[in-house]
């Protein structure tokens, strides 16, 4: 029984490497994330961290070393690599938002956040729809349950797919670069929608080069620069001090 002064940890990675052919992406990467937490991963691009994310929920198959879920192994089980059917079942539990929006182009707002819990989950559509609404007003879009992507701003596309990730009820969000394809103006919109969930205690992880973000919403960074985690720390801490030259070279660059 886990001790009461202790925090229930959601995520935990250990060891976890990846390589495509002869380049190895990830190496050795560990690391735990509280339940009710944000942890923001940072580096310069090609550190591993989208790799790294996709590896948590078997998007990508993890060489070696494993990925707990609330302290069940995922991906692998009974020694054997999980069917696709059973992967899908933690990937409801730790849903992901992409950096390119992957909405279903034929479905209006609501229609793409309602889609996986009539089908996947298998909800009443009346309660799917009513749930699908009220997240389309919790981010902000309950104007848009009727149209379709090709009419939304970049930033309205991501708020859709945020509120279709949390259709699922998932434990975890993951975040692979959500504002980075967005028009800087329309940054802030999704951020404020992220925030807003930190502060509501929605465990997540965060891959961003937003450094405001980082620093104002995350309950701890990760630094990773060569396939590993390099600084591990409060977020006040590390963009007042980092520890490593590699660290203070990136603030250097990304921080104003």
């Amino acid at each position: 029984m886990q001790a009461e002064d202790q925090p229930v940890v959601a995520v935990e990675a250990r060891g976890l490497c990846k390589r495509f052919g002869k380049l190895e992406v990830l190496k050795k990467v560990t690391f735990t994330v509280p339940r009710g937490t944000t942890v923001c991963i940072l580096g310069p691009s090609g550190s591993g961290k989208s790799t790294l994310l996709r590896c948590l929920n078997f998007l990508e198959q993890p060489d070696e070393g494993e990925v707990l879920l609330r302290g069940e192994r995922v991906g692998v089980k009974d020694g054997a690599l999980m069917k696709e059917r059973e992967l899908c079942a933690f990937r409801v539990r730790m849903a992901m938002v992409f950096q390119h929006f992957n909405l279903w182009p034929h479905l209006t707002a609501l229609g793409n956040v309602i889609e996986s819990p009539i089908h996947v989950l298998g909800r009443p559509r009346e309660t799917a729809v009513e749930d699908g609404r009220e997240l389309l007003r919790k981010v902000g879009l309950a104007d848009k349950t009727d149209v379709y992507p090709h009419t939304l701003s970049g930033g309205q596309k991501q708020r859709v797919a945020i509120a279709r990730a949390l259709a699922i009820n998932p434990e975890v969000l993951l975040f692979d670069e959500p504002t980075s394809s967005l028009d800087p103006e329309i940054v802030g919109e999704v951020l404020s929608v992220m925030k807003q969930l930190s502060s509501e205690g929605m465990t997540m992880i965060v891959v961003t080069h937003e450094m405001s973000f980082a620093h104002e919403a995350a309950d701890a960074v990760l630094f990773m620069d060569g396939g590993r985690i390099v600084e591990s720390s409060a977020p006040d801490e590390f963009f007042a001090k980092p520890r490593t030259e590699r660290a203070r070279q990136f603030l250097q660059r990304y921080v104003r």
